[in-house]
């Protein structure tokens, strides 16, 4: 829709509040074109409270405030489209958790029968209904899951809601063991729900059952078993439809952008916060999808709101980290990392993160002496969410970037003895070796038991092939960096391997194809070799290493 169709006045008779409407709404667009969200959304803010009854403008400063996280003007806005019977769902969604959120049983009711016409969302009304019976206390929530059986999309979201239904409704041990199998990994996801399980059971006194639900390496399980030991609140209950509704949302925006849909994840994401801000995950779901839009203030507001004395403060500290990182502020970065450790230096994981700043700074040798020092820590008994193997294998990663290939080495053999069944460490141990053509039968050895426990890894499957190229089974070379290419074509590593081994089969058309394809990817001398191969051929000095 055109401007001038927005604001449809005769320019002899406008007013000052259209002529401003309409300077509000081109600065909106403005912003909106240029990915300043936060601004368009203060602007379409701006332009709506001018002209209040522009649904045009509503449905517009309802999406841009959603994105960006601005309650106020979202729910403005959504009434608005709501009373002209132009609500789009996911605005129908805000209006449901607003009234879960105020505990309005009735206009709850009412907006969860409008979202059920919708053909695309109506398949989480059974889950909004229980959780509605939940905090009215009028009917039985569970039953009313069963409406969801029909619908695999929505028994998929309903086998996770049942347990924590149950946890609700005070049945702790029943619910702690119907939600024991959706806790098989360390995700932030699984760690949420964890935390949450064992609040509700501690709540219920059942201590033991708490901490058995907490077992786990990661900081936040660590921090909240701590708390229960000490007799602290731990928090994070899952009691509420509004933090029921939570939860969905949170847990579609995570598989929405598995599905590569970032912004319904983040519309998602967002609403999330609004139902429940108190939740840490939400808020660190939101960070990564503005991340990963490249919305890096957003972003690093978003981990702000999750509180200082959280379990996942840590976590968003890593997080907060990450960012200034993506958004090539490493110089905050690393100074912020430096004074954690000035702070706590007793604290094995902020060595842990310094040492990580420090290498994707190229500064491999201090980033091998953060972790030394980490290791050092182990010694004393101190705590760390990072198994002992992971140390030695970041240090001796680091020592080997720096150029000490013997100490680093040594540490990468000694991540071996502790965890000799780990892909990881077998490929990175077998694939340095082949850099510098020693030990070939052990290093092809070890990457080919690597494969053979991850199979479906493209980087261990170049290794491999690699492994075989250096050893000269250059045809079984192609087919296994072929297979690592397709499943990682913006690779330019494997690109490169494949490109050397079609030049030494003699297929050089298809050889510098496969180096055209590494060039756009790699940087330095890499993109220095690869332009010389593509114009002379490959030489022995030209070999990928």
């Amino acid at each position: 829709m055109t401007v001038a169709a927005l604001f449809i006045a005769a320019p002899a008779n406008a007013s000052v509040d259209d002529t401003s409407a309409l300077t509000a709404y081109v600065r909106a667009r403005a912003a909106d074109s240029s990915g300043a969200a936060e601004q368009a959304a203060r602007n379409y803010g701006a332009a709506l409270a001018l002209a209040p009854g522009n649904e045009v403008l509503a449905a517009r400063a309802l999406s841009q405030a959603i994105a960006a996280g601005d309650r106020a003007l979202a729910l403005q806005a959504a009434r608005l489209l709501d009373s002209a019977n132009k609500l789009a769902p996911d605005g129908r969604l805000l209006l449901v958790g607003e009234a879960f959120r105020t505990k309005q049983w009735k206009e709850a009711g009412r907006q969860i029968e409008r979202l059920e016409q919708d053909e695309v969302f109506s398949f989480m009304t059974p889950l909004l209904r229980a959780w509605l019976v939940q905090g009215s206390g009028k009917g039985k929530p569970l039953t009313l899951l069963d409406g969801a059986s029909g619908n695999a999309l929505a028994a998929t979201y309903a086998s996770e809601h049942r347990p924590l239904l149950l946890l609700a409704g005070g049945k702790a041990k029943e619910g702690a063991l119907a939600l024991a199998p959706l806790l098989e990994d360390e995700s932030i996801r699984s760690q949420r729900l964890r935390i949450a399980a064992a609040a509700m059971l501690a709540r219920k006194g059942a201590q033991k059952e708490a901490l058995a639900v907490l077992q786990g390496d990661a900081e936040a399980l660590v921090e909240a078993r701590r708390r229960l030991e000490a007799g602290e609140r731990l928090g994070g209950e899952i009691v509420t439809p509004a933090a029921g509704m939570s939860e969905l949302l949170g847990r579609m925006a995570l598989d929405l952008n598995g599905q590569e849909v970032p912004q319904l994840a983040l519309s998602f994401a967002r609403l999330a916060t609004f139902l429940a801000p108190e939740n840490a995950e939400s808020w660190l779901i939101a960070a990564d999808l503005l991340t990963g839009q490249g919305r890096h203030e957003a972003a690093l507001a978003a981990l702000a709101r999750i509180s200082r004395d959280d379990v996942f403060a840590a976590t968003a500290a890593e997080r907060r980290l990450t960012v200034l990182v993506d958004a090539d502020r490493t110089g905050e970065a690393l100074a912020e990392a430096k004074q954690a450790v000035a702070d706590r230096p007793a604290e094995i994981d902020n060595w842990t993160r310094l040492g990580d700043i420090l290498n994707q700074t190229k500064r491999h040798g201090e980033a091998a002496a953060a972790y030394g020092k980490a290791l050092d820590l182990v010694k004393t008994g101190a705590e760390t969410h990072n198994p002992l193997w992971a140390l030695w294998l970041l240090r001796g990663s680091a020592l080997t970037q720096a150029g000490d290939w013997a100490a680093g080495k040594a540490a990468l053999e000694e991540a071996r003895k502790l965890a000799p069944n780990q892909p990881v460490v077998l490929n990175f141990l077998g694939y340095s070796q082949l850099e510098r053509r020693e030990n070939l039968a052990e290093a092809e050895k070890m990457i080919g038991e690597a494969n053979r426990l991850q199979p479906g890894d493209s980087a261990i499957t170049d290794s491999l092939g690699w492994a075989h190229y250096v050893r000269g089974d250059v045809p079984k070379a192609i087919e296994l960096l072929e297979a690592a290419a397709q499943g990682q074509p913006a690779d330019a590593a494997i690109a490169e391997h494949l490109g050397d081994a079609y030049y030494s089969a003699g297929r050089r058309y298809e050889a510098r194809y496969a180096w055209r394809a590494a060039l756009p990817y790699a940087e330095g001398p890499a993109a220095d070799r690869l332009r010389t191969k593509i114009d002379t051929g490959l030489r022995p000095d030209l070999a990928a290493p």
